[in-house]
């Protein structure tokens, strides 16, 4: 076999593997050249029309166990298994399971929001933003630029569009995970260190570390975040000290989303600077961790200490400790050799105190 044809078949092996293992990686180091749309009300409107299809779905199929009750519906189970149906179909984990297959689902390569995210003409441009390959900390691993998630900004925060396939899809999968758990035995609050540890594993393996190279804390937030949202879907939730109305309850034996607070009550209260892989960072493997630290002193740096003419490098490192719970939440943050980080590199801070020394 010829070398060309050989280094091809390396190459589409490579993509193929990082596709399939969903290790889709993003870049908020590099600045987007003009200010990004906040397109934070438009993600809310698409997630809101799907919330409501779901609870239409699940109050359809409670309608059809009643009428098999009152023997007004044809190909209905015993009268038990109807009345069981009704006590399943009228849980969180009912409305949770629907709305996942409408934005959490989807295939090997993207969740069906993120198709949305992909396809979608948003009114407020520019929508996203994905810096070139020359300026690229993906450089010297063109699997991770190729399948790179474009920055996005919602609700003022800026972030890859793969963190809301981590919300939406691992998210479920953590809530899956914590009420298996709670099943089984486990408290509430153990239950959830369990899906924690799941989705640190997968961090170090197939979503992380052995395909793209990344360890990334911000997929971590994603994925606690979205259970946090799974869970709360129906009934209400602890945000830190606040506590969070559900969008949807139960009222008459059906379910009904609350208009009135749906838009400032579901998707936002959850985004979070967490998400920005920049002000919370990743680290990396050893191959990898020298091109992503030149590529950010290089490119990077320059573009943060003119869009923030006050940052220091004390500033950032405090913001970015802010980011290592949510509302005083353990969401999995790892401390990890070989995490890049602004202060470091770009203030130096590493070079200065062997100097000193």
């Amino acid at each position: 076999m010829k070398p060309s044809c050989l280094f091809s078949l390396l190459v589409s092996f490579v993509l193929l593997l990082n596709a399939v293992s969903l290790a889709f990686e993003t870049d908020q180091f590099n600045l987007p050249p003009v200010p990004l749309a906040d397109i934070g009300d438009e993600v809310s409107e698409h997630v809101e029309e799907a919330l409501r299809f779901a609870v239409a779905k699940v109050n359809a199929d409670i309608a059809k166990s009643l009428g098999c009750l009152e023997k007004k519906s044809k190909d209905c189970g015993t009268p038990g298994e109807e009345r069981a149906k009704l006590g399943r179909l009228r849980l969180n984990d009912a409305v949770a399971e629907v709305f996942f297959r409408l934005m959490g689902d989807g295939n090997l390569f993207t969740t069906k929001l993120g198709h949305w995210m992909k396809s979608h003409k948003f009114r407020s441009q520019p929508s996203s933003y994905k810096t070139k390959y020359s300026e690229s900390i993906y450089i010297l691993n063109p699997a991770n630029y190729l399948t790179i998630s474009p920055t996005v900004r919602l609700y003022g925060t800026e972030f890859g569009t793969d963190k809301l396939d981590h919300f939406f899809q691992q998210g479920y999968k953590y809530y899956t995970i914590q009420k298996e758990a709670m099943v089984a035995g486990l408290t509430s609050d153990e239950a959830a260190k369990k899906a924690v540890k799941w989705g640190q594993k997968t961090e170090r393996t197939y979503f992380g570390l052995l395909v793209s190279g990344v360890y990334s804390t911000a997929d971590l937030y994603a994925n606690y975040a979205g259970m946090k949202f799974y869970q709360g879907l129906t009934v209400p939730i602890r945000i830190g000290e606040r506590e969070k109305a559900a969008p949807v309850v139960l009222a008459g034996g059906t379910w009904k989303v609350d208009e009135q607070n749906l838009h400032e009550n579901l998707l936002k209260p959850f985004i979070a600077d967490h998400m920005n892989e920049a002000l919370n960072p990743s680290s990396y493997r050893p191959t990898l961790v020298g091109s992503v630290r030149r590529a950010v002193k290089k490119y990077a740096c320059s573009e943060w200490k003119s869009a923030y003419p006050d940052l220091t490098a004390a500033s950032i490192t405090d913001r970015s400790k802010s980011l290592e719970l949510w509302n005083g939440e353990d969401y999995g943050y790892t401390k990890k050799s070989r995490m890049v980080t602004i202060a470091d590199t770009c203030f130096d801070l590493k070079n200065k105190a062997l100097s000193k020394s």
